[in-house]
């Protein structure tokens, strides 16, 4: 049976309620299939999802509200970019399960994207065939497969393995018009404002490196967040498999002493078994989807979850 539903938008005072919805819904679901819990710290952690979210894109949580109690039954994020809709983290409370809060949330948000004559892009768990029938209803279709990968990085690092003629280094602002032509290049999107947001770092979470190649060009960049909340690579995006091996090998070292988890496309062997000589294993599997055609990759791309980068 459907719940009443009321859908509005977020605003600062929802925050809490928010948080602690992204935190139970999404660490239910993994402990009810037999897993950890995603999130072991605070329940105040995942407050990461309203400010990083609001700090890119202000009025972006649509929130399902139940009719008869006023309490918010599901929530999710989603991002209006120059070349497509991203859809962020979605999750609707246990006590709502079946009730269509999800579906209500997916309606309106897949509206927006048509009505803005975009796609909607999304990454999402190839091991929840519930959030996958939900999408896949929804005319979302896979085109790539990511593995999760995760490491307890050790206390002293990384060493570097860079390839012959090329130099990894940190971002700056003046990198950023290369990483959007770049990332046009291989994936056929663009979101300057991300890359600015993690470089610019002022809430010290972030880093991002670059490789560059022996004529001043930007072959790939990688981004990183330690955060109670979030302990991830991404997002990045490489010309070849050595460019990214040498920056998730760089941003790792970045975050030495943390576990951390990132994605690697399936298609690209190389990688993996770069990752697998670091002790790395796979912990999960993800689908990239879109409504529409499917986007021609022409190179590495490494999406992440915070924020949602499809």
């Amino acid at each position: 049976m459907s719940t009443a539903i009321e859908l509005r938008q977020a605003t600062r005072a929802d925050w809490d309620e928010v948080a602690a919805l992204i935190y139970l819904s999404t660490n239910h679901w993994y402990v009810a299939n037999g897993k950890s819990a995603i999130f072991t710290g605070d329940p105040s952690s995942t407050l990461l999802f309203c400010q990083v979210y609001e700090d890119l894109d202000p009025g972006c949580c649509l929130l399902a509200v139940d009719e008869a109690t006023g309490t918010i039954a599901g929530s999710c994020f989603y991002r209006r970019r120059e070349t497509h809709v991203s859809l962020g983290i979605m999750n609707a409370h246990p006590d709502h399960t079946g009730k269509g809060v999800a579906r209500q949330l997916l309606a309106f948000i897949r509206n927006f994207a048509d009505e803005n004559r975009l796609p909607l892009r999304l990454v999402s768990s190839a091991m929840n065939l519930d959030s996958f029938s939900l999408y896949n209803r929804a005319g979302l279709a896979p085109y790539a497969v990511y593995q999760d990968m995760i490491l307890d990085v050790p206390i002293t690092g990384i060493p570097d393995e860079i390839p012959a003629g090329k130099t990894v280094r940190d971002a700056t602002l003046s990198d950023v018009d290369f990483m959007v032509a770049l990332e046009s290049d291989v994936l056929g999107i663009r979101r300057a404002g991300d890359f600015e947001y993690f470089i610019s770092n002022k809430t010290g979470d972030w880093h991002m490196s670059v490789i560059e190649n022996a004529q001043g060009g930007l072959d790939g960049f990688l981004a990183s967040i330690q955060h109670p909340g979030s302990s991830l690579l991404g997002p990045g995006c490489m010309r070849c498999d050595e460019d990214a091996v040498a920056l998730i090998r760089r941003e790792l070292h970045v975050c030495r002493g943390h576990t951390m988890v990132w994605l690697v496309p399936s298609s690209r062997p190389a990688i993996a078994q770069a990752m697998y000589a670091l002790k790395a294993r796979n912990c999960e599997l993800h689908f990239a989807q879109t409504t529409g055609a499917p986007p021609q990759i022409n190179g590495v791309v490494m999406p992440s979850f915070m924020p949602e980068t499809a």
